[in-house]
Order: structure tokens, then sequence, then C-alpha cells
């Protein structure tokens, strides 16, 4: 049962992100290159020619009813969903890395697992915390993370590598 239910725990993620781009991209191009005289649905069937593995009924109208985009503060910042998403798992695979190299290093032996986790910690505290909004959140997570963020602990984390 339990490796039932670790298989399904990323069933269909690919799909679940296709859509959140799909969603995160036509708030995009309807808030900065949309004609507001042009047709909305045509919009987001550009879209979906671009990102959709299915295609949507006919009837589907989802673009009069994406109330994200249109209230609420969310105009062309749909994508941070996502993004926060990205940030997050390539945050925590520092501490994965850090954890997994001190296994590598000790053999199995006490590893030292804490120490080092708690190392990464204190620079997550310092880069991230402790600078809060008085820099770029890119300039902090350069600063945790000494790159820019990578999709590759996120597609690792959604089984997707």
């Amino acid at each position: 049962l339990f490796e039932k239910m670790l298989a399904a725990k990323n069933f269909q993620s690919g799909m679940q992100t296709l859509r959140q781009v799909e969603f995160s991209l036509f708030d995009m191009l309807l808030h900065t290159s949309h004609n507001p005289s042009d047709d909305l649905m045509g919009l987001l069937n550009e879209v979906r020619k671009e990102t959709a593995v299915i295609s949507a009924p006919a009837y589907s109208r989802t673009a009069h009813t994406f109330s994200h985009i249109f209230s609420g503060g969310y105009a062309a910042g749909y994508y941070s969903y996502k993004w926060a998403e990205v940030l997050s798992a390539d945050a925590y695979a520092a501490f994965e890395e850090t954890a997994a190299a001190s296994t590598t290093a000790d053999a199995g032996e006490d590893s030292g697992k804490t120490t080092v986790t708690v190392e990464t910690g204190r620079k997550y505290r310092q880069a991230i915390l402790e600078a809060g909004g008085s820099r770029p959140a890119m300039e902090s997570f350069k600063a945790f993370r000494g790159r820019e963020p990578s999709l590759d602990a996120l597609l690792r984390h959604q089984g997707m590598t």
C-alpha cells in the first residue's frame, strides 16, 4: 500500500505543471500584449496550442472565469505560484545536498549530518530571512545558493526526472 501511495504521489505532475504554465502564459500575454478588442478565447486557444497535451473541449470558457488574473492583484503575476515552487524546491535541495555530502564523506558512520544541515540553515537564515525585503529576492537567492535558481530540484521532487 505504501509503495502505491508513493507511486501516486506524483501522478500527472507533468500535466499539472503544464496547466500552470498555460495559466501563467495566458495571464502574462493578456496583460502585456493582448489587444482588448481582440477575442479573449482566441488568445487562450493560441496558448493552449503551445502548452496543452490534451485539447480542451470547445465549450471550455476558462478565460472568462479565471478570476485570479482579474482581481486580487495578480495581473500578470499568476506565474509566481510556479516560480515559488521552483525557488522552494531549489532551496530545499541545498539541505538535501549537504546531508548527502556528509553521509558520503563519512561512509555511513556518524556523518555529522546535523552540523552540515545547521550550517546550511544558518546560511539560509542569513541570506534569505535576515535580508528580508532589503534587496531583490534574486540577490538573496544567489547569496544562499551561489547561483541562479534551477528547475532541476522541482522536476526531481515532482518525479519528472
